[in-house]
């Protein structure tokens, strides 16, 4: 069943679209939503970005999605992989990466505690602090102690960046590479990997030093930055049509008890852990009423919700982090669009 919006749906998302932008939370931004039935809705207000003066951004302006990386590209890779017998969902990720020797206390979390963030990994990653190191980082990573026993939820990055490591291992082909064919064999045109030409398609995010270039088609994300801009927790750019399209591919498969993207999005909805009352964690996605709802969220201000059962997403993409911290800032947009689609 493919429930669609209403009228006052789009009159409230439209009005808090336009309120954040006024009230500076973010330049400006898109909304795209719609079910797996085919009817799509686009809202946008504000600007690309100061420095692009009046220019309005579109379904086609392109955004760092930063951990929206982790549900667009290194997730579906993973159901991918299971599905071919490359890797095991309960094996050790040290099973999934070249061979290393000797003890490596990160390299026992299992593919599934990675996802649910629940390996008790280091929750601090700062890849800078391994340059001039005589390993190779999966190694490095893996023989990290433990900083929390397994099971409680704790958000790692860490664990996806393992986990985009073990996929191109496993495949023998560079996590870019693969995630190019994944979204070409989709119709997302324009979903990749940075670094991306700095163009007026595209949105700035920070200005770190004040009076240096801002962060304009490089990941805003540092440690996918210093991975070239190709990590399995951040780096990909992508907009609002792209998202849309992917969501509904996620949508249209998870009622079809034949596609093996079905099977793994409907595993992937199980809850795994509890993040606070009311709230969970499946594999990768967040959960509300034992997944009935599933979501996540990106650093830069971006969001993708999905409500199977009713066939309705909804995507959000700004830039919120151009002005500081976008998870406050944008906060009474991601709550009124999660009330909105697990209305219904």
């Amino acid at each position: 069943m493919s429930l669609p919006f209403t009228a006052n749906d789009t009159a409230r998302l439209a009005e808090m679209l336009h309120q954040v932008v006024a009230l500076g939370a973010t330049p400006g931004g898109v909304v795209v939503y719609g079910t797996a039935a085919g009817d799509r809705h686009v809202l946008a207000a504000g600007t690309v970005a100061p420095e692009l003066g009046d220019l309005t951004p579109t379904e086609h302006t392109r955004y760092d999605i930063a951990s929206l990386t982790k549900v667009v590209a290194t997730w579906p890779l993973i159901g991918s992989a299971l599905e071919f017998g490359l890797l095991d969902l309960d094996a050790p990720i040290r099973d999934a990466l070249p061979a290393m020797n000797g003890e490596a206390p990160s390299g026992e979390a299992t593919l599934r505690q990675l996802l649910a963030h629940t390996s008790g990994l280091r929750a601090s990653t700062r890849l800078d602090q391994y340059r001039g190191a005589d390993a190779p980082l999966y190694e490095l990573l893996c023989r990290e102690p433990l900083e929390d026993a397994p099971g409680a939820h704790r958000y790692i990055n860490r664990g996806y960046i393992l986990l985009g490591l073990a996929l191109a291992h496993v495949n023998g082909r560079r996590l870019d590479e693969i995630t190019d064919d994944l979204w070409n064999s989709l119709g997302m045109p324009f979903t990749t990997f940075g670094p991306i030409a700095r163009t007026p398609q595209v949105a700035p995010t920070e200005e770190r030093i004040p009076g240096a270039p801002r962060i304009w088609g490089a990941a805003h994300d540092d440690n996918a930055a210093l991975l070239g801009g190709v990590a399995g927790h951040a780096g990909v750019f992508s907009s609002g049509v792209d998202l849309a399209t992917y969501a509904v591919h996620l949508l249209t498969a998870y009622t079809d008890s034949t596609s093996s993207l079905g099977d793994w999005l409907r595993v992937s909805l199980i809850p795994q852990a509890t993040i606070e009352p009311g709230l969970e964690r499946g594999l990768s996605w967040i959960l509300i009423e034992g997944g009935r709802i599933a979501y996540h969220h990106g650093f830069t201000g971006t969001s993708l919700y999905l409500a199977p059962e009713t066939g309705r997403y909804l995507v959000i993409c700004t830039n919120a982090v151009y002005h500081g911290t976008a998870r406050t800032r944008i906060a009474p947009l991601r709550a009124l669009a999660l009330k909105i689609i697990a209305a219904a």
